[in-house]
Parts: structure tokens; sequence; C-alpha cells
């Protein structure tokens, strides 16, 4: 049965699979993070070892074993990890963490986010006030959508329950190893299960249970073993 037990950090990340580890200490929903994103970031770039991590103007630093390619744009602050790829004409607007072996590609803009290690948004994808997990993987031209069309605050629906998050950015929380098909919009407060796949050209709001298969609101199957 669905409900915010799925929502939590400890059901959808491993969070050994970030350099931002210490940033979810002490919560419950990983949305709590989004708030602390950036000063989070400063303080974890000072402590960074500068043989590892050239640091740049603005509060950025990049691992020296990162590949950025020229014309993309890092904005800070911004921590970009060991072996991470930032591709042509990426757009990182600030208060991004982008880690070890992820993938930014090309027209990809980021914009408060944890992209946990191995993540890859690598064709026209947005990414704005979300959290994605360990190997998630965005399909091309699929984003999250972080703000409601009425303005009004995010609350996240979890079958009969909900919650107020009180944030009016929130753009989608995807659990360790989430694929999103093409051209998927995931609306403002989705929140996706661990090893769930979902549809191309999907329209996902609320949570979805980890392990599932959604193909469309109200069809949702569970993955075989």
């Amino acid at each position: 049965m669905i409900g915010l037990q799925n929502a939590t950090i400890d059901a959808l990340y491993t969070l050994d699979e970030t350099i931002a580890k210490e940033l979810f200490a002490g919560l419950t929903y990983p949305w709590e993070a989004l708030p602390k994103i950036k000063e989070f970031i400063i303080a974890l770039g000072e402590t960074l070892p500068e043989e590892k991590y050239e640091r740049r103007e603005g509060d950025i630093w990049i691992a020296r074993s990162a590949k950025v390619f020229p014309s993309a744009y890092i904005g800070g602050p911004a921590i970009i990890d060991e072996e991470a790829e930032i591709r042509h004409c990426a757009f990182i607007r600030g208060s991004a963490i982008v880690g070890k072996g992820a993938v930014v590609g090309n027209s990809t803009e980021l914009k408060n986010v944890v992209l946990f290690n191995k993540v890859q948004v690598p064709h026209y994808n947005y990414v704005g006030d979300s959290i994605l997990g360990f190997k998630a993987h965005m399909g091309a031209g699929s984003i999250t959508s972080n703000v409601k069309s009425d303005k009004t605050l995010v609350v996240v629906k979890a079958g009969e329950e909900t919650f107020e998050t009180g944030l009016k950015k929130f753009g989608a929380m995807l659990g360790d190893n989430v694929e999103v098909g093409c051209n998927s919009v995931l609306n403002p407060g989705t929140v996706i299960g661990k090893n769930t796949n979902i549809y191309p050209t999907s329209m996902v709001r609320g949570v979805i249970q980890q392990g599932s298969i959604y193909k469309r609101q109200g069809e949702i199957a569970e993955k075989r073993q």
C-alpha cells in the first residue's frame, strides 16, 4: 500500500553514493534538504582537498578528474565530483552537486539539485529543485516541473496520505536506479521509488512505489523479479 513511508530518505536512497550524505542527516523526507543545498555546498566545498578539486571563482569546486567541455556553463555554488562529465552546452545555474561518474548532457539545465553518483541526465533535460538517486537516468527530453501552474505550495500525495511541504519550488525525488522514459514530465511533488521504470511520454505525479512499471496514471504494474 502506498503511503508516505515510501517517500522517506531511507526508502529511496543509498546515502553512501553521494558526497552530500551529511546534507540528509536528521531529515526524514528528501525534499526537506532542498532549502539547505546552497549553504551545504559552500560549507562542504571549503573542506575539499586542493589536490583533488580545483576551486573556481563563485564557490565552484570541480574535481580534477572530471571532464567539463568548454561550452558548458557552471554557476556557483556547485560541486562537480570525480569522473563526472559535463558535456557541450550544459547549463548549471547553481546550487548543484553532480556526483561521481555522473553525466550532464547537451542542453541539460540544472538548478538546486543533488545528483547522486552515476546519475545520467544526458539529453535536453531540465532538473530543478530535485534529488536524483544512485544510477537514476532521465531519458531524452524528460523534465522535472518544479512550480505548480497556480503557484501554490507543493503537496506530496501518497495514496490517502498527504504532506504539505511548505515549498513553492519542488520538482521530483527519484530513488536509486529509476529509469524515466523520453519526453516524460514529472509534476511538482513527484516521488518515484527505487528500481522503478517510467514509460516514455508519461505525466507523473504523487508517490510511485518502488519496483514498479509506470505506464500511465492508474496503470502501474509491479516489476517481475
